[in-house]
């Protein structure tokens, strides 16, 4: 596609911003679907989001992901914010209609949709979640997990303040659990999500045996590098069905692109496999969650 000059812009906006992955997945999808149009990353230091953001807004932008530092500003820039959002306590996408900017959060639906496309028999009302953390990525997990009629949310926390305000913004069947006693959490679950920086290359290792875990189990870690992490490992070598990080990611960029470009996309292997050739996703820093930090 040979841009026109009316094609439309969207980008993704955080201080830094160079290692960020959403320039190469939705400029793979721009290039597959032909569309006309552009997906830039937008370095913009913290003390002039306010004013940066709506400047996008006012120059012909259709709209941005936003990224760390911004996403909890974005919620007091944007003019309307979605429940979830509101819940989850930041956005990370953001649609310009007129003069309005409309911020949601897509990271619970990625989450989802990961996890359907990776464990496609997975049913949430079978049994208890147990959910490593309870910083920003956890907290749109515990509300993927709840929205998705999950029985009770075992929220294990290194931060109890932390995981107290999950536990009340949240809301829903949560239970918070002290980091030492995360072993014994494991017992009936159904469901197991590291949404820690644990096990991720250069960062500390977890430490938690599965012994508890029943073997029916679904096991998920955010971390993406490695791709298979020491949890999903261990969680393969006795037959739990795992789901890695990486899915999450692609599929919460859909809804921005379907809003901004007109186009509903697909994750596939063949973007799975882009996205792995970056040479960033070598980085322990890759990506755009601050996820994994509790």
């Amino acid at each position: 596609m040979i841009p026109s000059g009316q094609g439309r812009i969207a980008g993704v906006m955080g201080w830094p911003v160079a290692h960020s992955l959403s320039p190469r997945v939705h400029g793979f999808w721009l290039r597959q679907y032909r569309i006309d149009g552009a997906y830039v990353p937008l370095p913009v230091r913290p003390e002039v989001f306010p004013e940066a953001i709506r400047s996008l807004a006012q120059i012909g932008f259709r709209g941005v992901n936003v990224t760390v530092p911004h996403k909890q500003a974005a919620l007091s820039v944007c003019d309307a914010v979605d429940a979830v959002a509101r819940r989850i306590g930041a956005v990370n996408t953001v649609v310009f209609t007129e003069d309005r900017l409309h911020g949601s959060n897509s990271d619970a639906f990625g989450f989802v949709e990961n996890m359907r496309a990776g464990a496609p028999d997975w049913q949430p009302a079978v049994g208890p979640a147990v959910v490593l953390g309870a910083g920003g990525a956890a907290r749109a997990v515990v509300a993927a997990l709840t929205d998705s009629g999950v029985p009770e949310v075992r929220v294990c926390y290194r931060s109890a303040e932390r995981a107290q305000t999950l536990c009340r913004e949240i809301g829903g069947p949560i239970v918070t659990v002290p980091w030492a006693d995360r072993e014994a959490a494991l017992a009936e679950a159904a469901v197991l999500v590291n949404a820690t920086s644990l096990g991720m290359r250069g960062q500390a290792p977890l430490d938690l045996d599965l012994a508890r875990l029943p073997a029916a189990a679904v096991v998920t870690d955010l971390v993406y590098v490695p791709l298979e992490t020491p949890l999903l490992a261990a969680a393969r070598a006795r037959d739990n069905r795992v789901v890695d990080g990486l899915g999450m990611l692609l599929h919460q960029a859909r809804p921005g692109f379907a809003a901004w470009f007109g186009v509903s996309p697909a994750v596939t292997p063949e973007l799975r496999d882009f996205v792995l050739a970056a040479p960033g996703t070598a980085d322990p820093g890759s990506g755009d969650r601050d996820a994994v930090k509790s």
